[in-house]
């Protein structure tokens, strides 16, 4: 028996498995931001956006204080972005494919919200100027247009139970940074990285 046999590939099929959605999951999709969506968002330090161009898709993280994306009206948000590593993956992306999906996360909150749509970058220096955090300005802010909005049920994260303190973990659990890229390229200071590391995050949050 090879591993085609099991595979899903219509529609039709996926139907027959999983039967009709639930009438709640398609009525809470809207065309445009709710004020009740709008306060899921506005309490929510963390998005995940995830985009597509011709080398595949990305999903990357975005964090800030509660209230860093800034909702302007009801199809429109606003995300900085902050310095990161350079390699602008999602940017990359957004330059040639506009098509965006948000996913934002509450910390002790178990529903999530969704938002697809599109996107375009700006560096228009009002904008950048009015999410100026440390006295340092984003590079740029991402202007997205919502399509569909939506909040997702917590049964994922029930499941995981992401916010219980009892399944935390010490990050020494796991391999450090530096380990990681050590094994990628052995003229690399590994415990010089790790141990300044924190030092370098301060320095360069912002």
């Amino acid at each position: 028996m090879s591993g085609t046999d099991h595979q899903v590939t219509s529609i039709a099929q996926l139907e027959a498995l999983y039967g009709e959605p639930a009438k709640r999951s398609l009525v809470k999709e809207l065309d445009h931001i709710s004020e009740h969506y709008r306060a899921f968002i506005e309490a929510a330090p963390f998005v995940v956006i995830a985009s597509v161009g011709p080398e595949g898709l990305d999903c990357s993280p975005r964090g800030d204080p509660a209230g860093f994306v800034r909702v302007t009206d009801r199809n429109t948000v606003l995300i900085p972005d902050r310095r990161g590593n350079n390699r602008i993956d999602t940017l990359r992306n957004i330059v040639r494919d506009p098509r965006v999906s948000l996913l934002f996360l509450i910390p002790g909150i178990g529903e999530t919200l969704r938002i697809n749509g599109r996107a375009e970058i700006t560096t228009d220096p009002d904008l950048r100027a009015s999410f100026t955090m440390n006295g340092k300005e984003p590079a740029t802010v991402l202007r997205v247009s919502a399509e569909r909005v939506y909040f997702q049920c917590q049964k994922a994260l029930a499941r995981s139970r992401l916010w219980d303190q009892e399944t935390q973990i010490e990050r020494s659990a796991l391999p450090s940074t530096g380990t990681i890229i050590k094994a990628l390229d052995e003229a690399f200071d590994a415990r010089a990285y790790d141990e300044g590391y924190a030092e370098h995050l301060a320095r360069t949050i912002y």
